[in-house]
């Protein structure tokens, strides 16, 4: 393996060149990035950086002096156009093509828009640094605020706005916030949480449409309701960021398919973070995970495989994300189910841990304030513990 082309300078892309000099590959590695900064962390936009707590630079992922160690070529500020596997090679918008020996797809997932919406000053989505000062400016202006999609992304902004008391609304078309990572009944317990704390939480309610001159004014519901408001942040959902591989016959859905080693159906190809569906040992299907932690340790087993191809390890973890609203500390081990059981709660959910079945299978839990206990249902994942282990944990 001569060359190395990383296309997605975050953090998937960023930890996969730090894990093949780490293994001891000392060959040509390029990183393409489609922003112009350096790569930079993701999970504090709607968090520290929203609130003021961190400036910009803070996000930065390395300091400079440790991306100069890196012997990294970085192509920031471009974006890939197309895959020729028949060449090997990657061709930038800017009409560069980049050859390669070895590629790997970390290109992440591109936000969601409201195909109902026509675009108004006030609308808001939050993937980027650049997005996210742009939204803390506007929360400055103390606007209404009204967040369509109740998922983490949406849940954190709501809290920040609340923070500064500001009205806060917040439309999700499921029935409870948060029921896509926690499942319906722990969603619905989370949300107790929210309204705590002032924010009018409307669910199985879709968004049909925004009014407004050239600012938006309000949203429109599926119900015939509105609600007014001059800011209005998007969250619901992204998806991965594969346009530029179509044309070069790498499998795709909801993502770039994988074996379970981090493989595409290309040779010499693998993906990882966001825009990877992997075959999960452990599952038995195929899955995706737009989680940070998915991205650091997706990319050290990439790196891993890239340079031993011969005595490739399956990728086979225990899914883990976290969150912060309101002080509060809310982490997932594993995978939730609709059958989610509360073995510990107190203060009204303020603290809270349960767990998550799946017929006798022991696949996830939820903490709520209780971290150190869920370190031990971490273990638990690890090792494939049954339902009947996991309920004699708690007890």
């Amino acid at each position: 393996m001569n060359r190395v082309v990383i296309v997605g300078a975050s953090l998937a892309g960023l930890c996969t060149a730090e894990a093949l000099r780490a293994n001891g590959y000392d060959g040509p590695v390029t990183l393409v990035g489609d922003e112009k900064v350096m790569p930079y962390d993701r999970p504090p936009l709607s968090k520290q950086v929203l609130s003021g707590a961190w400036q910009p630079e803070r996000t930065a992922l390395r300091s400079n002096d440790a991306l100069a160690s890196l012997d990294v070529e970085f192509r920031m500020g471009e974006r890939a156009r197309m895959l020729d596997p028949v060449t090997k090679t990657v061709e930038l918008t800017g009409g560069t093509c980049l050859p390669y020996d070895a590629l790997v797809v970390a290109t992440g997932a591109t936000p969601r828009s409201l195909l109902c919406a026509q675009p108004l000053e006030g609308v808001h989505r939050l993937r980027t640094l650049e997005e996210a000062l742009a939204l803390r400016d506007a929360l400055d202006e103390r606007p209404r605020v009204a967040i369509v999609g109740g998922g983490f992304v949406g849940a954190e902004v709501a809290a920040e706005a609340r923070r500064r008391d500001l009205p806060v609304t917040l439309i999700e078309a499921l029935p409870a916030p948060l029921s896509r990572g926690l499942g319906e009944r722990m969603g619905e317990l989370c949300a107790r949480l929210h309204v705590r704390n002032g924010v009018r939480v409307l669910c199985g309610r879709s968004v049909t449409g925004f009014d407004g001159a050239t600012r938006v004014e309000r949203v429109r519901l599926d119900d015939g309701s509105s609600v007014d408001a001059d800011l209005v942040v998007v969250g619901i959902g992204a998806t991965p960021a594969v346009g530029w591989l179509a044309g070069s016959e790498i499998d795709l859905d909801d993502g770039v398919l994988c074996d379970a080693y981090c493989r595409t159906s290309i040779p010499d190809v693998y993906a990882a973070g966001d825009v990877a569906r992997w075959f999960h040992p452990g599952y038995g299907r195929h899955v995706r995970l737009e989680h940070w932690t998915n991205a650091r340790e997706q990319a050290a087993v990439v790196a891993r495989n890239m340079l031993r191809p011969q005595l490739p390890v399956e990728y086979a973890p225990v899914p883990y994300v976290w969150s912060d609203q309101y002080g509060a500390r809310i982490q997932v081990a594993g995978r939730s189910s609709d059958d989610a059981h509360v073995v510990h709660e107190e203060d009204d959910g303020a603290t809270l841990l349960a767990l998550y079945r799946d017929g006798d299978r022991f696949v996830g839990s939820l903490a709520v304030n209780a971290a150190r206990r869920l370190l031990d249902y971490r273990r638990l994942l690890a090792r494939g513990a049954d339902w009947h282990e996991a309920i004699a944990s708690a007890a």
